[in-house]
């Protein structure tokens, strides 16, 4: 709750307007145009022309049909930069756990208030990298064959509490704020119905949960940490849903009319309007009130510094004085193997070579790897008719997933041993400013869960990028004694990590170095390995290829 002392107003850059025609129910005052606790607030008209934005400026209306989860696609661009706004936060303790859950704000108000823009200004504003935008329109229950036609003739209320499976919301919530990945649905709005593919969204920094009935559930209000409230004088509310219900949504002026004064305004008056008073803070004028989002944007800073967690600041000192994991299987370094390992690590090595003793080191470690899976007795009968007793492979499918961009390399490797091997790939690249990695892009095999699942990354210095691919496929229901990691180099860093995280993860690789420099680079290491195989350039500092396009 935003405490503010009473009778001080903080001069804005935004007009000094009168409020809306509908003020708040309980009495507040007016700092830098939003709302808080405190003393009588003031009430006056103003004209439509004033408060609609200038024909011609301001942000283009949304384009849809179906609800977004406003995650995909996983970019927001904006005049000063991109925003992911999917992918997974490096907040995971040394136990591999979250360590804290994700900021929730709760964006509330009326139909067309405009709160899907002020969340775009928040998370814009914020400038952290990972935001889930999670719609209220995604939750619509599905309608019986009569609610359907009462739906087709504008006859069914869509603005009343009943209308949204609030069970699913909170359970959905709850597993976003835990940093696990959800199915949520995706509302056709022509045809009101849930259309068949839902989309997966994962766990991220901050969540913002928008939508009309936002604050209508006393367990959701629970889950939401910040609780935000636009309040939009209610013509202006109305010219924006007849535009966007004419030209997104397929409807007549006389259908939207109708809808509106029949359901849309007295469920407003009825059961949203009333939850401003649970509000922490009421926005006016919504995304034309810049001062109130930057208040806002101030408190959520404050609120995640005390969040963060720096990954490899809280596993860098975990493995100290301790032997390596027994978890841990390293090829057996043959004369053969050494020498292998003695033509890629020196830097006067050419490419053709390079890749050439590379991908022999692969075929081997992935044999080698293939050992550990579970083999089950079975009898079949020779040519000669007679019984062999063998081993046969007990699981269900084997599922390959390379960390792009080294880790596509072993893909070759992988397929030559396992016939029909499904791929997947994940992309992990590491923010220069905070030095932590982010999650960009990811493609899974469906069904992943049945399978073991060999990750592959060539070279793994800290850990932190494995840790996070790891957690990745935890959210996909990949049992953790089902994932073998699998890299040519590791540090001891990177190896004690991942076990003290994941401890039931198999890890193998074909050399462990003991150090890793103040940059996390491993020493004496084998270069970039990525620009070494595809004839790149290399860094100046000959960085190996986990801090560049992966961090591992």
């Amino acid at each position: 709750m935003f405490l503010y002392t009473p009778g001080i107003t903080l001069l804005s850059s935004v007009p000094c307007v009168p409020a809306m025609s509908s003020p708040p129910a309980y009495p507040g005052i007016r700092i830098s145009g939003c709302w808080a606790l405190g003393a009588e607030g003031s009430s006056n008209a103003e004209s439509l022309d004033r408060l609609l934005p200038p024909v011609g400026t301001g942000r283009s209306p949304r384009k849809r049909t179906t609800s977004q989860c406003k995650s995909e696609p996983p970019l927001l661009r904006t005049s000063k930069r991109t925003i992911y706004t999917a992918g997974r936060p490096p907040w995971y303790n040394e136990h591999g756990t979250q360590s804290k859950e994700a900021f929730a704000i709760g964006l509330g108000g009326g139909s067309a208030s405009g709160k899907t823009t002020v969340a775009r200004m928040i998370i814009e504003a914020l400038d952290v990298p990972w935001v889930v935008l999670l719609s209220m329109d995604s939750f619509y229950k599905v309608l019986t064959t009569q609610q359907q036609e009462q739906a087709a003739h504008n006859n069914f209320n869509f603005d009343h509490p009943d209308a949204f499976d609030f069970d699913l919301i909170v359970s959905t919530l709850k597993k976003l704020k835990q940093g696990k990945s959800v199915k949520v649905p995706v509302y056709d709005f022509t045809t009101h119905s849930r259309k068949k593919d839902w989309k997966t969204l994962y766990g991220a920094n901050v969540i913002i949960f928008e939508g009309i009935m936002a604050f209508a559930d006393k367990t959701l209000l629970e889950l939401l940490d910040m609780k935000i409230f636009v309040d939009t004088d209610s013509d202006i509310r109305l010219v924006r849903r007849l535009r966007r219900d004419i030209s997104e949504r397929g409807r007549d002026i006389e259908g939207v009319i109708k809808q509106y004064n029949k359901f849309v305004k007295p469920a407003f008056d009825q059961y949203i309007q009333p939850t401003m008073r649970v509000a922490d803070i009421v926005v006016p004028w919504g995304s034309g009130n810049t001062v109130a989002i930057d208040l806002i944007v101030q408190h959520m800073h404050s609120q995640l510094e005390e969040r963060e967690l720096s990954v490899r600041a809280a596993l860098a000192s975990a493995h100290q004085c301790h032997p390596l994991p027994r978890t841990l299987s390293v090829l057996k370094s043959t004369p053969q193997v050494r020498g292998m390992h003695t033509i890629i690590r020196d830097k006067e090595t050419s490419r053709d070579e390079f890749i050439f003793y590379s991908k022999r080191l692969m075929r081997l470690l992935i044999e080698h790897a293939l050992s550990f899976l579970p083999f089950q007795d079975c009898v079949v009968q020779t040519p000669q008719g007679q019984d062999y007793a063998g081993k046969c492979y007990a699981g269900k499918q084997i599922t390959g997933v390379s960390i792009l961009r080294a880790g596509e390399t072993m893909e070759p490797a992988l397929r030559a041993v396992c016939k029909d091997v499904r791929i997947g790939t994940i992309l992990i690249q590491t923010n220069q400013l905070t030095g932590e990695p982010e999650l960009h892009y990811l493609r899974l095999p469906k069904d992943i869960s049945d399978d073991h699942v060999i990750l592959m990354d060539c070279t793994v210095s800290t850990g932190a990028a494995a840790m996070m691919a790891v957690r990745v496929l935890l959210d996909h229901d990949v049992p953790e004694d089902k994932i073998f990691l699998l890299s040519l180099l590791m540090a001891e860093m990177g190896v004690h990590s991942v076990a003290y995280a994941f401890p039931r993860v198999r890890i193998i690789t074909t050399a462990v170095d003991k150090r890793v420099n103040d940059l996390f680079r491993i020493i004496p290491g084998i270069g970039n390995f990525g620009d070494r195989y595809f004839g790149t350039d290399a860094a100046p500092d000959g960085s190996d290829e986990e801090e560049g396009a992966s961090t591992s």
